[in-house]
């Protein structure tokens, strides 16, 4: 039987846990603190297809697959709610990516629908405040708790057999295939390092560079607010901020620092002008002239940067494998990304593009949020 270790209790830590060990593995999840208690328990929780590369296209959608078949079986509470990004009048540069973006994710199947001003507003009344010059809705698309995911899956793959092993913090030994944890060293077949922004330093205590990056991003909660799940989950692509609805309110982010932050020494909370810069936006994108809702909760958390912005998802050293660089949209494809690697790891193909031996791991490069719409 292959033994296997993944090292990291988020959403693509527990995924790839469950699924190997359901594929026959012996398989030992380690994580430091409570699963979910990193990058993924401070996710938006949104999961949508819209993507223009046909890779990511078909990633995404397995995903939101996934997800729905968790609903189905009462493990989640995936809420189907349409995805809707658009660029404001006088933003020629980003309403015109905005519709080859769409012309694009049409080609590769995806649901998606470009809309004019005239249509955007009558589809998105609850958005009328916003001056629109192009939109595009994905109506393949939805959000869910991520910390109920990832418990769903810890639960899943503990059922599968695998042992799940929290409050362990671990370092890297030998050549990446031995663990050494509180109580001693366990040598694996293969290990899976998916630690978020301390996947770096992992991989550096066996000396194997990548070219990852942890920067810092923002969201906050609204207080309750009638109307609010008549605000579709939205990307403003001019102003860089997002929404959906959630407990009631809506949850908006970005707030988006591009330069390279310290995973163990950085502000988990946000910045006032942050929330004041989010209100005063949704302030302004509302049509309805409800009294303005205010925070209900705040925080900050790291996202995880690559030169060219794809992850890195592979094999890295022999049987030393590698997840990270997620520029954002980690928990909505862990439940694809997790099953491929878990794959991979017990002998299946690579995802030729996210292929961490694309680099040299000393690449000199500048952090670009993942959440844009380009030209």
């Amino acid at each position: 039987m292959t033994r296997v270790a993944v090292v990291g209790g988020g959403a693509l830590g527990v995924t790839a846990a469950r699924d190997l060990a359901a594929r026959g593995a012996d398989t030992a999840l380690y994580e430091r603190d409570d699963l979910a208690s990193g990058a993924s328990g401070r996710a938006a929780g949104i999961a949508y297809d819209a993507f223009a590369e046909d890779v990511d296209a078909a990633v995404a959608a397995r995903a939101v697959e996934r997800f729905r078949e968790l609903d189905d079986e009462g493990a989640v509470d995936f809420v189907e709610h349409p995805y809707v990004w658009f660029a404001h009048a006088g933003d020629d540069r980003r309403a015109a990516a905005v519709r080859e973006s769409a012309q694009r994710m049409r080609a590769n199947g995806r649901d998606v629908t470009t809309l004019g001003p005239d249509e955007f507003a009558d589809r998105f009344p609850a958005l009328a405040g916003v001056d629109v010059a192009a939109a595009a809705v994905a109506r393949d698309a939805g959000y869910l708790d991520p910390a109920d995911y990832v418990a769903a899956m810890g639960d899943r793959a503990e059922s599968a057999g695998a042992t799940v092993e929290t409050g362990t913090p671990v370092r890297l030994a030998d050549d990446g295939t031995a663990v050494e944890t509180p109580t001693g060293v366990e040598r694996f077949d293969a290990v899976l390092v998916a630690a978020g922004a301390h996947t770096e330093r992992l991989l550096a205590d066996v000396d194997v560079p990548i070219p990852m990056k942890p920067y810092r991003v923002q969201a906050l909660v609204t207080e309750p607010f009638d109307g609010h799940d008549r605000v579709p989950t939205c990307y403003d692509a001019t102003e860089g901020r997002y929404a959906r609805p959630r407990d009631g309110g809506l949850l908006v982010g970005d707030g988006t620092q591009e330069r390279e932050f310290d995973p163990d020494d950085y502000d988990e909370t946000a910045d006032a002008d942050f929330e004041r810069a989010s209100l005063a936006w949704l302030s302004e994108a509302r049509s309805e002239r409800t009294a303005d809702p205010g925070v209900r909760r705040s925080w900050a958390g790291l996202c995880t940067a690559t030169p060219d912005r794809n992850p890195l998802l592979g094999e890295i050293g022999e049987g030393l494998y590698v997840a990270t660089g997620w520029h954002g949209h980690g928990f909505m494809r862990a439940p694809a990304l997790g099953e491929r690697i878990a794959e991979r790891m017990l002998g299946g193909d690579a995802v030729a593009p996210f292929d961490p031996t694309r680099f040299d791991g000393d690449e000199e490069f500048s952090v670009v949020e993942g959440m844009t719409v380009d030209d």
